[in-house]
């Protein structure tokens, strides 16, 4: 399955609607892609809707970090949400959930970008205990 790609704004956070698989070959370069517009604005504010993304391979997931840390070099920040359980499994597993802010929701984290407005982060400590405790 190809990745789709959906680009949209809310209060001036770059939303990408990812649908299928990150993964090494044309889904990884489409990702790429894709974040090469967003990047291009210094100080840019992206949330990865993961809701569809049924899979992220070791390249796809070098892609997400690429991009997080050329944002952050840029004085952005790139944050997920909608993470479904099998790649925050991955995200803990690689400690790369210590890069990115996860959310449940979609509006706490476009108030996350907002630091005067109240939100409820994923927790992660929570998930991990859960796994354990299955």
């Amino acid at each position: 399955m190809s990745l789709e790609i959906a680009h949209r704004d809310r209060e001036g956070v770059v939303l990408l609607d990812l649908k299928g698989r990150i993964t090494i070959g044309t889904e990884a370069s489409a990702f790429r892609a894709a974040f090469e517009q967003i990047a291009a604005q210094p100080g840019a504010r992206l949330l990865l809707n993961m809701l569809e993304v049924d899979y992220v391979d070791s390249t796809g997931l070098g892609a997400m970090v690429m991009c997080a840390m050329h944002l952050k070099n840029l004085k952005g920040v790139a944050k997920l949400v909608n993470v479904n359980r099998r790649n925050i499994e991955l995200l803990v597993m690689t400690k790369i959930d210590a890069i990115f802010e996860v959310f449940d929701d979609e509006t706490d984290a476009v108030n996350s970008f907002f630091p005067d407005r109240k939100i409820k982060r994923f927790d992660i400590l929570a998930f991990v205990e859960q796994m354990r405790d299955e």
